[in-house]
């Protein structure tokens, strides 16, 4: 059976891992591990295809402990202590290094079950994940392990990666020749996502598909690869990590007022599918970041909102857009989440006292012998609609939960203020 490219071309040493130098080049702390085949518990995290599992094998290769190898999708218990039963044979008289993929699929139980053999040192456990570990993984384990993170490979690195697969099809299958361009590899590079496998698989789907000229050679064409790659990888997950390092990305672009990066991230959104977080988050900002400075922009936005629900996808991503678009250029204030923020810490963290007994409900037979109402005065009956009284309880009657922002909407609210306590 032949192996898939992917496998062909793993590298054996550290000098063939392409990318990831802030963990590999000379002198860091991964590469000074691996080097000294003193193999301590490490959690590899990032996305796919950045060569978690190769530097896992270099890993156990320098160490000249047996590997094993386990999916945590569908793994289980019974194959781990399956492991340990031959760790105590001579099957792996130096003890062995597990790898286990994708941990963030093991339950807190199973997790639990490796404890054991890590604190006595049987199992040397290597994990990977495309989860954030701080939230996936059960705290015991993390804090005996050391957490590197992978990083999409650049475009660079994947470019040859990509060289290399060119070299060992054209060696090892002479009597098939091929034509592939430098400017072709580097379109294959930039649209799969920083993920190295991607590209290979697409290079490799290509390399099977392509049909010879008459001169007996195939030519792979940037259209092949780009049909073969289908869509760029996004490394887009709804209920994990990725999720709300692009929601946070969105929200932080409008609020900088960069409209740019703002529809860069809406489209990386909708091309997931994502409507409904979308235009969740759209509200929020409209209330939150741009707020008092233009209060208007919350009503433009819901009905943009509306529309994209009425059209759905993809003619949705047209009045999101407009929203979005908006929002980014609008003028800021978090004078609202400031002030709500700040009243709802008062009610937590003070005493607050009661409500004045003239502004309680007097609606009712018996509310004047409790002092219900009485002294209350009417602003509507004075000058202006406005006469100067305690609102605020005894407690908190100095309270400032609303500072107005320095645009202009605000200003005039402000002065509006200003003026009615001078009266």
């Amino acid at each position: 059976m032949q192996q898939p490219l992917a496998e062909r071309i793993r590298p054996q040493t550290l000098e063939e891992v392409y990318g990831q130098e802030h963990l590999l080049s000379e002198g860091k702390v991964l590469r000074r591990i691996i080097e000294s085949g003193k193999i301590p518990n490490m959690i590899f995290f990032g996305p796919s295809g950045t060569g978690k599992t190769t530097v896992a094998n270099l890993a156990a290769k320098s160490s000249e402990r047996r590997l094993y190898y386990l999916n945590a999708t569908t793994a289980s218990v019974s194959d781990i202590k399956e492991i340990i039963r031959e760790s105590d044979s001579l099957l792996a008289p130096n003890g062995c290094i597990l790898y286990l993929d994708e941990i963030q699929n093991f339950n807190k139980k199973q997790q639990q079950s490796l404890l054991e053999f890590i604190e006595n040192g049987r199992i040397t456990l290597v994990a990977s994940t495309t989860e954030n570990p701080y939230f996936y993984i059960y705290n015991a384990i993390l804090s005996r392990s050391t957490v590197f993170e992978f990083k999409p490979l650049g475009h660079d690195a994947i470019f040859k990666v990509l060289k290399r697969c060119v070299k060992i099809l054209s060696e090892a299958h002479p009597e098939r020749p091929f034509i592939i361009d430098d400017k072709d590899l580097e379109f294959l590079s930039q649209v799969c996502g920083g993920d190295a496998r991607k590209s290979i698989n697409a290079f490799e789907l290509a390399y099977d598909t392509v049909l010879p000229d008459g001169d007996g050679i195939s030519r792979i064409s940037s259209e092949l690869l780009e049909e073969c790659a289908r869509r760029r990888s996004l490394q887009y997950d709804k209920a994990g990590d990725n999720h709300y390092d692009l929601l946070s990305a969105f929200q932080k672009s409008i609020r900088g007022s960069d409209p740019n990066a703002a529809v860069h991230y809406l489209a990386r959104l909708l091309e997931s599918g994502d409507l409904q977080s979308v235009c969740r988050r759209l509200l929020v900002i409209a209330a939150e970041d741009v707020g008092l400075a233009y209060p208007q922009a919350i009503s433009i936005a819901n009905s943009c909102v509306e529309a994209a629900f009425r059209l759905g996808l993809p003619e949705a991503r047209i009045p999101l857009a407009e929203a979005v678009l908006l929002l980014a250029c609008s003028p800021k204030s978090n004078s609202a989440i400031t002030a709500i923020d700040e009243a709802t810490s008062d009610l937590h963290n003070r005493d607050i006292g009661e409500i004045p007994a003239y502004l309680r409900d007097a609606h009712y037979s018996g509310a004047e012998k409790l002092d219900r109402g009485i002294g209350y005065q009417y602003p509507h009956s004075f000058p202006g609609n406005y006469v100067k009284q305690q609102y605020l309880p005894d407690a908190i009657r100095d309270a400032n939960y609303y500072r107005p922002g320095t645009n202009k909407f605000e200003n005039n609210l402000n002065a509006y203020l200003e003026d009615l306590k001078k009266r």
